[in-house]
């Protein structure tokens, strides 16, 4: 969480008016920072993701619930729906088990109908884009694989080891050449 107050205003300035810019200025840009990090966080866009997709998963569920569930209790009870069936009243108080039946089965449908519309698809997308990282990942890792200090010396001084066998190899070929030759007399 951002500080609103400056730490680089004394007290005094801002009682003499003297940091009033750098507060405006401070307070300002805190507010706009704040805003868009509580915009850009993950968890507000899920959760408006979920008020939408659940607006939207229950016109179908009501769709569902009036044109298809009640017209097959009709058929089985003979009532069009489940409200009146299993009621009792006692003292004008009415108790209706199929109300709440209903109720139950509205949410199962709601239950099943969200799982496997929205938490099914989110989850598999999820493990794609997982999966599409690692391997974007790995391939940045070998390419720049970062050598321990320890590594790093062991290959320099590898480095050296084999420069100077060549160096020693090269010495050891021109002394081998001056010696097999015999000096150049110069007849004058």
């Amino acid at each position: 969480m951002t500080n609103l107050i400056p730490t680089n205003i004394t007290p005094q300035q801002v009682m003499t008016n003297k940091g009033k810019e750098h507060l405006d200025e401070y307070s300002e840009e805190s507010m706009i920072e704040g805003f868009k990090k509580f915009i850009a966080r993950g968890q507000m866009i899920d959760m408006a993701v979920g008020v939408v997709m659940g607006a939207a998963v229950t016109t179908v569920v009501n769709a569902i619930v009036s044109s298809f569930i009640n017209p097959l209790i009709a058929m089985i009870f003979g009532k069009p729906n489940l409200d009146n069936i299993l009621a009792f009243t006692v003292n004008g108080a009415t108790i209706s088990f199929g109300a709440i039946l209903g109720a139950l089965l509205n949410f199962l449908i709601v239950a099943v109908a969200v799982y496997f519309c929205i938490v099914v698809p989110i989850n598999k997308f999820r493990d794609i884009s997982k999966k599409l990282s690692k391997n974007g990942k790995q391939s940045e890792e070998e390419e720049t694989v970062e050598l321990s200090a320890e590594d790093k010396t062991v290959q320099l001084l590898t480095e050296i080891r084999d420069q100077l066998a060549n160096e020693r190899t090269n010495t050891d070929a021109a002394s081998k050449l001056t010696t097999a030759m015999p000096p150049k007399t110069t007849n004058e």
